[in-house]
C-alpha cells in the first residue's frame, strides 16, 4: 500500500510540473491537482483536477483530454517506473463541495452576528 502512495504523489507532482509548463491555460486560470488515485496493478491513475474558475472546468478538461497523449507521453520520459499508468483526468468536485458547504457556514456566522 505505502508503494501505491509513493506511486500517486510522484505522479501527482511531476504531472503537477508538467500542466504548469505545457498547459498553456490563460493566466486567469488556476488548474490544480487535488489528488492521484492509482490501481494497485498500476495499470490506470485518476487524477482529480480542481479549476478556478468553475466555470472553466468543463473547457479545462475537455483541453486536458485532447492533450493526454502528449502528457502521457512527457510523464511517461519523466518517470523511471514500469508499468506507467495511464493518465485519466476526472473532475474534483469535493473542493467545489466544501467551498460551497464553508460559504454557507459563514452566511450562518453572518446572520447570527447582526
Amino acid at each position: 500500500m505505502e508503494r501505491i502512495q509513493q506511486v500517486n504523489q510522484l505522479i501527482k507532482e511531476e504531472l503537477g510540473q508538467i500542466i504548469l509548463r505545457e498547459g498553456g491555460f490563460s493566466k486567469n486560470v488556476l488548474v490544480t491537482i487535488t489528488r492521484v488515485e492509482t490501481t494497485r496493478n498500476l495499470i490506470d491513475t485518476k487524477v482529480y483536477v480542481s479549476v478556478l474558475p468553475e466555470t472553466q472546468s468543463q473547457i479545462i478538461l475537455e483541453t486536458l483530454s485532447r492533450r493526454i497523449f502528449n502528457i502521457q507521453q512527457l510523464l511517461n520520459k519523466r518517470l523511471r517506473m514500469r508499468p506507467i499508468p495511464k493518465i485519466i483526468f476526472i473532475e474534483e468536485k469535493q473542493t467545489a463541495q466544501a467551498g460551497k458547504i464553508e460559504q454557507l457556514l459563514q452566511e450562518i456566522k453572518d446572520q447570527k452576528n447582526v
